[in-house]
């Protein structure tokens, strides 16, 4: 399997090297080449496998030549076995035909865990086969930074970096970035949006110099290894309820547009998918996009949903590569609208081959809180606020798309985020037992202002002193 970027001028690669570097040289993003399929009958067969067994069969054409079976079976073991569920995802009925996807039993409590966990443990065995040390750095709007530094933590041959919003991710998120104690790890206040921080991340990795010195290797999802490793929920949970003889809607609560990309690649390799329905909050750049064809950045909105307070959806760029039938040039243009203008303009037949796979909805702050009070009221069921938004929107499909079953994914435990869950419902969540002291724990990080030339001062010098460490 080779990779190419969407930009088009970078050098095919393999597995390993696209796990390490991330982000591509031509500042693309990366994608198979071509993608692996599964039969019917190998998706009917998920069903009777453990979710380990299923991310084996799924993820083994991805990286077959490099990475061996037993080492791979090894790694997916260690990955999940911390997991609080013992099957990982569970699914559980709201309703006629509407299911929650619960993805948050992992250490962090999100569902960056499922992906992260084993991201750390691929990256580590290749960086050792290799006698290699990175220096990860990674941008997020409150879960991907907690679930990339509990992976990370500890690991001999990487030095982390963890940007976070400064004053927009809730306590527990920041709790969960700052209050670990690991001599490798480096939670960053920006003093900024997600955005800003995305950015400073993407400079990096297109500081040529600052690349090869460091050996830079990102985690957010502009890493198609963590996509990869997320589209095995998308095959469970559908045959779980009858896949392929029984056809599904994911409803996704969107900001960065990986999840739900990761949902897309599936239905590429074959699992029957209706609709994608993409759900945002009051940053609804995607649900603007979808209905106008006009992709426009504008001031980012704090909401109770945080980790989707985003602007610049970075792995749209994946599905405008695809939807313009891989043509590079096409998306060389709209990036360059985007860096000069703020924006740009789909076309029309590539914006028709997007709708008919993707539909999307927004939830005001209002509605989200609704959404929160009535879900409780009716089932019992505490929702945080992201999957609240995707609540909101699966409500609205399952008028239009009668007779689908509706899988809503649950991106994260209501513990996270206590205020708004107690504010719809007077109920407030209790965090679970492994992290009850989280309130209680020193915290550790620094406040940097939104100026490249300092970032980049400050990661060269605490990477190049854990390289001592690591080499005393």
């Amino acid at each position: 399997m080779r990779y190419i970027s969407t930009r088009g001028t970078a050098t095919p690669v393999s597995f390993t090297q696209m796990l390490l570097a991330g982000l591509a040289p031509d500042g693309g993003l990366y994608l198979p080449e071509t993608y692996p399929q599964l039969t019917f009958d190998a998706i009917g067969r998920l069903a009777g496998m453990s979710y380990q067994e299923a991310a084996k069969t799924i993820l083994s054409p991805f990286v077959a030549g490099e990475t061996d079976s037993f080492a791979l079976d090894g790694m997916i073991k260690a990955a999940y076995a911390g997991f609080r569920h013992k099957t990982i995802a569970p699914l559980v009925q709201l309703g006629p035909g509407l299911f929650v996807l619960e993805l948050f039993h992992g250490p962090t409590l999100a569902f960056k865990d499922l992906a992260m966990q084993l991201l750390a443990r691929v990256i580590d065995h290749a960086l050792k086969l290799h006698g290699e040390r990175a220096t990860i750095i990674g941008a997020t709007s409150g879960d991907t930074g907690a679930a990339a530094i509990e992976a990370f933590r500890g690991l001999s041959q990487v030095e982390v970096f963890i940007f976070y919003p400064h004053g927009r991710v809730s306590e527990v998120q920041r709790r969960q970035m700052t209050a670990v104690k690991a001599a490798n790890i480096h939670a960053i206040a920006l003093e900024g949006t997600f955005d800003d921080a995305q950015s400073c991340v993407k400079k990096m990795f297109n500081n040529a110099r600052l690349r090869e010195k460091l050996n830079l290797c990102g985690v957010n999802s502009i890493n198609l290894a963590r996509i990869l490793f997320q589209t095995v929920y998308y095959f469970v949970s559908a045959a779980a309820l009858g896949a392929p003889h029984r056809p599904v809607t994911f409803v996704v609560p969107s900001g960065n547009f990986g999840d739900i990309f990761a949902g897309w690649m599936a239905k590429r390799m074959g699992l029957p998918i209706d609709k994608l329905v993409i759900a945002t909050n009051a940053n609804d750049i995607l649900a603007r996009t979808l209905a106008s064809g006009c992709y426009e950045l504008r001031p980012v909105h704090a909401t109770q949903s945080p980790s989707m307070d985003i602007q610049v959806s970075s792995n749209f760029e994946r599905l405008l590569f695809e939807a313009h039938g891989r043509d590079a040039s096409a998306v060389r243009r709209m990036m360059d609208g985007l860096t000069q203008a703020r924006r740009f303009t789909v076309a029309p037949k590539p914006l028709g081959t997007i709708r008919a796979e993707f539909d999307a909805f927004t939830a005001t702050e209002q509605e989200t809180t609704e959404a929160i009070s009535k879900c409780c009221q009716e089932t019992g069921y505490l929702a945080d606020p992201h999957t609240a938004v995707g609540l909101s929107a699966a409500w609205k499909a399952m008028t239009q798309e009668k007779g689908s079953v509706c899988v809503l994914l649950g991106t994260a435990h209501p513990a996270k985020f206590p205020e708004a869950i107690e504010r719809a419902t007077g109920v407030r969540p209790s965090l679970p037992a492994c992290l009850s002291d989280l309130a209680g724990r020193e915290e550790n990080y620094t406040i940097l202002p939104n100026e490249q030339d300092e970032i980049e001062r400050f990661i060269l010098a605490r990477a190049l002193r854990g390289l001592n460490r690591a080499a005393s």
